[in-house]
């Protein structure tokens, strides 16, 4: 049986004046288990950080490739956006990676930063805005009450 990593859970830590923060244990144990290493960039979607291991990243470009033109504007826009703001980070002997000023800016992130695990990639939000952003998930989700399908994708109802 294959082992499953996951990031999971919401961690709120601080942040330095060079934009240092730890990144949570049970992530960093992921990246180590895994051989890999934590790749951030600007959210497409939201204003946060999305980070993943480098492994997911790869992925990605695979799908991105095999999903759209080769010659396409999708292609070249996800791409740009994507890997052209993506950057690979190393912890530190007490786990912290170093933020760049333009993640920060985007994110909104200034002396605390909280970490929103997403299964096989996470986020990392200023704690007001994903405190309205997690407020606003969970008004849509009651509303909308999705059904998921565990058995199509080989899982156990």
């Amino acid at each position: 049986m294959r082992k499953v990593f996951l990031f999971m859970d919401t961690i709120i830590n601080k942040v330095d004046a060079k934009g240092r923060v730890s990144l949570p244990a049970d992530y960093r144990a992921i990246v180590k288990e895994l051989d890999s290493e934590i790749v951030c960039y600007r959210s497409l979607t939201a204003p946060c950080i999305e980070g993943c291991t480098e492994d997911l990243l790869e992925k990605l470009a695979a799908e991105i490739e095999t999903s759209t033109d080769f010659f396409s504007q999708t292609q070249d826009d996800l791409t740009n956006l994507v890997f052209g703001d993506a950057r690979r980070f190393t912890f530190d002997s007490t786990g912290r990676i170093v933020l760049t000023e333009k993640l920060l800016k985007h994110a909104g992130i200034t002396d605390t930063a909280i970490f929103v695990g997403k299964g096989r990639k996470f986020q990392i939000w200023n704690p007001e805005n994903w405190a309205k952003e997690e407020a606003r998930i969970r008004s849509e989700v009651m509303k909308k009450r999705p059904v998921l399908n565990t058995q199509k994708s080989g899982g156990e109802a």
